[in-house]
């Protein structure tokens, strides 16, 4: 194997087993292209974190992690821009980025992702909230649609890549908001906190879960929107990798409802679906892969409108 694909599916294997499963589902060009890109994303995400492979948490100063993001962006340019590249996992996005001709926009906005974080960027409105989605879930889904053969000109295909990135991470946010609030960070909507009654300090979230799941199942029904917009993607790409997108979505659609179900216990233990459970949803998500590509279903897409937008100056209105 090519040691830069190597050492980035080594790095997907340790530190995102699930990643890595679902990966299988990619043809082999494909599955090389996404562990490289994943190694980049990890890395990066990593060192700023004080992490490694997503564990052992030892955040940094805010000062540090400034540093260390400023240092990233360096790197990252320098392999876009096409100059010698030591580093085996910028080497390795170095190549993702030039085979498949991706704009730089897109990396520095996730990196840009990760600044929001640093800086503890404040979520007043969704609008907010949407924002941080895209920087750190929803130009990764564009990156991969990228990397799926989708071309930067086809923008109705990256938005709805866009669209599942973002419905991924209101889930995420959704599932961890007492894990994230005991880290003092908050993404759900301040103005939706305060019509729900619930303190904006997250060190006062416990003994309001009722009142935060309020606010959590409107985000969860906000999430349903984009999950049912990114379907219309699939139809445009090869089968396998609509076979895999399509059972990362129900997947993580299912974590929802999980969520939901659960009520205002749903943070006494991380939701998520059994081995099992995963295996269904691959195999009625090979129905869904095989109805878009050769059954016509999903190829008339319905408007997008309401939704957060890539769309050049326009991007971010809804």
């Amino acid at each position: 194997m090519d040691p830069l694909v190597a050492n980035a599916k080594a790095i997907i294997e340790k530190g995102s087993k699930s990643f890595a499963a679902a990966s299988k589902l990619f043809d082999p060009q494909t599955r090389a292209k996404a562990f490289m890109l994943y190694a980049w994303c990890r890395h990066c995400d990593d060192c700023i974190d004080g992490q490694e492979l997503g564990f052992g948490q030892q955040s940094p100063a805010p000062a540090e992690q400034r540093a260390i993001l400023e240092a990233l962006t360096r790197q990252t340019r320098a392999a876009m821009d096409g100059e010698p590249v030591a580093d085996p996992v910028f080497g390795a996005f170095q190549r993702v980025f030039v085979e498949s001709q991706m704009p730089s926009r897109y990396p520095l906005d996730l990196l840009h992702g990760f600044a929001m974080d640093v800086d503890d960027h404040p979520y007043q409105t969704f609008d907010d909230t949407l924002l941080y989605c895209y920087h750190v879930a929803g130009v990764v889904g564009a990156m991969m649609a990228l990397i799926m053969g989708v071309k930067e000109k086809d923008a109705e295909i990256l938005n709805r890549a866009v669209d599942l990135g973002i419905a991924f991470q209101l889930t995420n946010i959704s599932r961890d908001v007492m894990e994230d609030a005991a880290d003092g960070r908050v993404y759900l909507p301040a103005d939706w906190l305060r019509e729900a009654g619930v303190p904006t300090d997250p060190a006062l979230f416990p003994g309001h879960e009722a009142q935060l799941f309020t606010v959590v199942r409107r985000m969860l029904d906000e999430a349903d929107r984009y999950y049912d917009s990114a379907v219309y993607g699939i139809a445009h790409l090869p089968f396998r990798s609509a076979w895999a997108i399509a059972a990362a979505r129900s997947v993580y659609g299912s974590i929802g409802r999980v969520v939901v179900s659960r009520g205002a216990s749903a943070w006494q233990q991380r939701a998520g679906l059994s081995s099992a459970q995963k295996l269904s949803k691959l195999f009625s998500s090979l129905f869904t892969a095989v109805s878009a590509k050769w059954f016509g279903r999903y190829r008339s897409a319905p408007s997008r409108a309401g939704l957060w937008t890539l769309s050049g100056a326009a991007a971010g209105k809804r």
